[in-house]
């Protein structure tokens, strides 16, 4: 019960509670619907005998044709079967969605905000540059240094510098007093001694003195760069490099011609984040960012162009996700935090299914006023002519409705063969 699986199936049982705003409108006008077709219906079979010398049993039995037309079964299914077929749909295809309300969503979105690693990036991090600053320290010093106050974080930029030094079999050193500045960096002592990894100076009385043509020249590959420093100043510098999905230039373009905003946060500084958004066509970069700015961020975004999805790995960017219109969690199949915190989960790294919920959203809607058009038009087509006596009570079950019933469920079933755009 507690594995990443029996979490799926919860949730997907749990979907089908989560209604759309199409689904309860139409059980709303069903609550009326029902008692006016029995007062018609008694209105048809003992007004006419009573008021007007009509057959009594002719009366009754087209009362009961127009009772059986009338039965709103393919109205009331119309929507939820479409929902349902989209949503298992998803599922097969690695996307889940929990519930009905954000495929529904999902054709409204005016702007789509990545969080760039892990997201538009594969969020494999490596070590790319070592540059020694300060001739008292080593190369390896500097990267003992760094990696020793990494082990204490769990930033994937860490990551990168701790899977290094275990290739190169370099020892650790023990960390006292630790502290992690969300946004900024780390620091920590060994021994005595003060030391941070950041991208800024975290010791107020050490020097920071660091030519700008330095970080230009790595930032402007994408990237980013991690200054490690004692309480006098900067030892050296650290480069990490984080290869942007295959899929993700194509990904954005096809957003883009749908006419969706595109936008991209990051921490990295903006030399770097502009490397990256220029190379994959992004509208809108926001860099240098702590994370409570994402929040003010994505405000503002949806103030300026309507209903905003956030697509972040589902922990990180947890308040963002849970402010948007729609949080989609990215790569979720080994976290059933990200499973759990967005609407939307991508259980793999497969990017190019955000336009496959757009497509799948407009289909689903498209489909669902088709069933609902069909229904009212036909019920009401074979209605009058139960009225006038033109069918039979055979006819009036097998075409007026079980026949639409299944029309309805046969149409439904369309949504599934929708194709991903890329």
């Amino acid at each position: 019960k507690d594995s990443v699986i029996s979490k799926i199936v919860t949730l997907v049982k749990r979907s089908q509670l989560n209604r759309s705003h199409t689904e309860t409108l139409v059980e709303k006008i069903a609550k009326y619907y029902t008692p006016v077709i029995v007062v018609i219906t008694a209105c048809v079979a003992f007004i006419p005998p009573l008021f007007f010398g009509g057959d009594l049993v002719n009366w009754v039995y087209r009362a009961l044709s127009l009772m059986v037309i009338s039965c709103p079964c393919a109205f009331l299914i119309s929507t939820p079967i479409g929902m349902v077929s989209a949503i298992t749909s998803a599922t097969r295809k690695g996307v889940l969605i929990k519930g009905s309300s954000y495929v529904e969503e999902m054709r409204k979105i005016k702007a789509v905000i990545f969080d760039k690693t892990g997201t538009l990036t594969e969020g494999k991090l490596k070590l790319a540059n070592i540059q020694m600053i300060n001739d008292n320290y080593s190369e390896e010093d500097m990267i003992k240094i760094a990696a020793s106050l990494e082990t204490k974080a769990s930033h994937p930029i860490g990551k990168a510098i701790t899977n290094y030094v275990e290739e190169k079999n370099i020892s650790l050193e023990e960390i006292d007093n630790f502290k992690n500045v969300p946004g900024k960096g780390i620091v920590g002592y060994i021994g005595d001694k003060q030391y941070y990894a950041a991208n800024e100076c975290l010791i107020e009385e050490s020097d920071f003195d660091i030519p700008y043509d330095t970080v230009v020249k790595y930032a402007d590959k994408g990237e980013t760069v991690v200054f490690v420093g004692d309480n006098v100043g900067v030892i050296g510098i650290l480069t990490v490099t984080d290869k942007i999905r295959d899929e993700t230039k194509e990904v954005i373009e096809n957003l883009k011609q749908s006419g969706i905003k595109t936008v991209m946060l990051t921490g990295d500084n903006s030399i770097a984040a502009k490397a990256v958004g220029e190379e994959i066509n992004i509208d809108y970069i926001y860099s240098d960012l702590l994370p409570e700015d994402k929040l003010n961020i994505l405000d503002t975004i949806r103030n300026k162009f309507g209903d905003v999805a956030m697509i972040g790995d589902g922990i990180n960017d947890a308040p963002a996700l849970a402010r948007s219109n729609i949080g989609i969690a990215m790569g979720a199949a080994g976290s059933d935090v990200a499973i759990e915190t967005a609407d939307v989960a991508l259980m793999q790294d497969d990017l190019t299914k955000l336009p496959y919920l757009f497509s799948l959203s407009i289909k689903t809607d498209n489909i669902i006023k088709q069933n609902i058009v069909t229904a009212l038009s036909v019920k009401f087509l074979f209605v009058i002519l139960a009225i006038l006596g033109l069918i039979t009570l055979m006819m009036a079950v097998g075409i007026g409705d079980l026949g639409l019933t299944l029309l309805v469920i046969l149409n439904s079933f369309r949504i599934g063969i929708v194709k991903d755009p890329i």
